[in-house]
C-alpha cells in the first residue's frame, strides 16, 4: 500500500573473494533504483566491520536502511546515521545460539587446535530468531526506527 521497497545485497571485499567493488556497485545501482522508490534497504554481506561502517557512511542518505550480514554475531551497535539511514553492522543469525557460528562447538575447537578441516555439523539446541525491526517513512524514505530483534528460545531445539 506504501510503494515499492528495493533491496538490494552487496559482498563486502575485505577477507572475502575478489569481486566487484560494492562501493561503486551500490553507486551504480542506485542511479537505476531512485525513480522506482525511495525506500531502499542494502543488505550488506561482509566480513570487517570497519567497511561495513564505511559502506553506511557512503550511502547515507540515499538508502533508508543498511543491515550488515556474514559474522553471525549480532552487534549492539543499531542507529540512525545524520542523514537518515538507519545502520547496524550485523543482524545476527537465526539459529542455534549455543554454537560457533551454528555449528557443534568442538568441531569448531578442533579446526582451531589442530588446525586440520573439520567436518562441521549443525547444532539444534537454544534457537534464537535474530534480525532488526526498522520504521521507514514511505515518502522521505528515511528510517524513523530501528531496533534489534533476538528472540531467545524462539524454539527449543531444531528437529530434522
Amino acid at each position: 500500500k506504501k510503494g515499492k521497497v528495493a533491496v538490494l545485497n552487496l559482498q563486502g571485499r575485505t577477507f572475502m573473494p575478489t569481486i566487484d567493488c560494492p562501493f561503486r556497485s551500490a553507486d551504480w545501482i542506485l542511479s537505476k533504483l531512485k525513480s522506482e522508490t525511495k525506500m531502499i534497504i542494502v543488505d550488506f554481506h561482509a566480513e570487517a566491520t570497519a567497511e561495513k561502517q564505511a559502506m553506511g557512511h557512503h550511502l547515507d542518505g540515499r538508502i533508508s536502511a543498511l543491515i550488515g550480514t556474514h559474522t553471525h554475531i549480532q552487534t549492539s551497535d543499531e542507529r540512525i546515521l545524520p542523514q537518515g539511514t538507519g545502520y547496524i553492522t550485523d543482524s545476527g543469525m537465526s539459529g542455534p545460539y549455543d554454537s560457533v557460528i551454528g555449528m557443534k562447538a568442538q568441531a569448531a575447537l578442533n579446526r582451531f587446535l589442530y588446525q586440520t578441516p573439520q567436518k562441521y555439523e549443525a547444532a539444534k539446541n537454544d534457537v534464537h530468531l535474530c534480525g532488526v525491526f526498522l520504521k521507514i517513512d514511505s515518502e522521505t524514505g528515511k528510517t524513523k526506527l530501528i531496533e534489534r530483534i533476538n528472540f531467545p528460545e524462539f524454539t527449543k531445539e531444531i528437529t530434522d
